[in-house]
């Protein structure tokens, strides 16, 4: 299985639009941060996790002609905002196959109705195949996905185990039937905003303690903003088996 980090900076992006902070004006490659997302590929098959507003650009970057299906974990603008841009490979290969939890497909019927019209349909745009996705096992062709169920503030989110890989991003709140989900995972990768608490995400504090309990061979942190510092500051003061994720990093399990 191969890994591609796409993005993994938090909502606004590093740099963000404007700012001075000295993150934001660093000259260090693994300092600039599309948001949040990740490429999953075993086997011939390729998935993406969300598709938030870098999409277009992150799918241009790493190459990719085509994709098997797009796995959300929740319906925030950073996480969805990309949907129009599968066009492309809805032109090449037909409709394609999207698996979320109903809330998240109510929202993207709502945000995007053009997608979901079955009458007088825009002939331009794309289609979709809607898969719900509860909080217990499914397939992606050959291979079982395993939800972690978790809050984002009061949101419902998900994270997703597949086989000893496992991606969760916007937790703050993990109850410990999920976290057994976890145990024996080689590859685990959190997020991990800033220093200081967040109401609706894990600190570093809290990322570690995180990876303390689940126990995997590696971790990498992701969803990053500017506030977390530079990267290779960071990177010291992790623990040896911890890694900033960046921006094209990729690996194989």
């Amino acid at each position: 299985m191969k890994i591609t980090f796409l993005g993994t900076g938090t909502s606004q992006g590093i740099p963000i639009i404007g700012s001075k902070h000295p993150v934001c004006l660093s000259d260090d490659i693994k300092d600039k941060r599309l948001r949040v997302s990740v490429l999953v590929e075993w086997d011939d098959y390729t998935y993406v996790i969300d598709c938030g507003p870098d999409f277009r650009y992150q799918m241009l970057r790493a190459k990719c002609d085509r994709i098997d299906g797009i796995i959300f974990t929740h319906e925030h603008s950073d996480h969805v905002l990309g949907f129009d841009d599968i066009r492309p490979f809805y032109f090449r290969q037909g409709e394609i196959p999207i698996y979320a939890h109903k809330r998240v497909l109510k929202e993207l019927n709502k945000r995007f109705d053009y997608v979901f019209e079955t009458e007088n349909k825009y002939p331009g745009a794309p289609t979709v195949i809607e898969n719900r996705i509860k909080n217990k096992p499914f397939r992606l062709k050959n291979l079982t996905v395993i939800p972690i169920n978790g809050k984002h503030d009061k949101l419902q989110v998900f994270g997703f185990r597949f086989n000893d890989f496992a991606y969760l991003t916007d937790m703050k709140t993990v109850k410990n039937k999920e976290i057994e989900k976890l145990k024996g995972v080689k590859v685990l990768v959190i997020n991990a905003l800033r220093i200081k608490p967040h109401r609706s995400h894990f600190n570093l504090e809290e990322a570690l303690q995180f990876i303390k309990k689940v126990n995997p061979d590696v971790a990498y942190l992701t969803h990053i903003s500017h506030l977390l510092g530079f990267h290779e500051e960071v990177e010291q003061i992790l623990p040896k088996n911890v890694f900033l994720a960046y921006d094209g990093l990729q690996i194989t399990i």
